[in-house]
């Protein structure tokens, strides 16, 4: 419904990676953009270099927040029309699937199962989830870090504003990404009545506590699957 807000999350067949190259990450991120118009994906001419300079949407969503790691993404989104999240991933799913196949010259499944869209719809789940959107980069910030004794809260806050495949970076970045029109950053600190500072202090005791690491969303024991 119109006003919802869905966490969506999915990962390669067998756990395996989704995303091979850089190129493969861009692939996904500008369809974060151009697949979210109600009239189909938009045009790209090479007069876009940057989502910065993509055509307006029609849009179906509002995306408040994504983040892509090798083998599996999540996406917090706001419906704006009556069905559009379901249509919306659909589209992001066939698309990549068929990029993947055509470009490793094999044909099936990418992702292990059909996305997972999460309707939120309760206030603690409402209260933690932008969170561990994020922190899912805690894993490949250890990977970055794998000297260290134990994960070290200045550099984590780092890593976080450089990793390029999040939209962390366009919240706290000190430099654009370059993908920065995909977010509506507004309506993400309206909907869970924040503010970036706000934001960042709680995120830093997350990281500092652990505590959402003891949660699988990918486990169908800890989710209500909407649709």
């Amino acid at each position: 419904m119109i006003g919802d807000i869905y966490h969506i999350c999915n990962r390669g067949i067998r756990k395996e990676k989704i995303f091979d190259t850089n190129a493969d990450y861009l692939r996904f991120v500008l369809n974060l953009y151009r697949l979210n118009n109600k009239d189909g994906s938009l045009r790209i001419t090479s007069n876009n270099k940057t989502v910065e300079s993509f055509p307006e949407q029609d849009k179906l969503v509002e995306v408040l927040k994504w983040t892509l790691l090798p083998n599996h993404y999540h996406l917090l989104l706001y419906e704006k029309v009556d069905g559009g999240v379901l249509e919306f991933v659909k589209r992001l799913g066939n698309s990549f699937t068929k990029y993947l196949n055509i470009k490793r010259e094999a044909s099936g499944y990418v992702f292990q199962n059909s996305a997972k869209i999460i309707l939120i719809d309760n206030n603690e789940y409402l209260k933690h989830i932008p969170f561990y959107v994020d922190l899912n980069l805690v894993d490949a910030t250890y990977l970055q870090l794998k000297n260290e004794k134990q994960l070290n809260l200045e550099k984590t806050i780092e890593y976080f504003r450089k990793y390029k495949w999040a939209s962390f970076r366009d919240y706290f970045g000190e430099n654009s990404s370059g993908f920065g029109k995909i977010t509506n950053k507004e309506l993400f600190y309206d909907i869970f009545d924040t503010n970036a500072k706000i934001y960042l202090k709680e995120l830093e005791f997350y990281i500092k506590d652990g505590s959402y690491k003891s949660v699988d969303l990918f486990d169908p024991k800890n989710v209500n699957l909407a649709g």
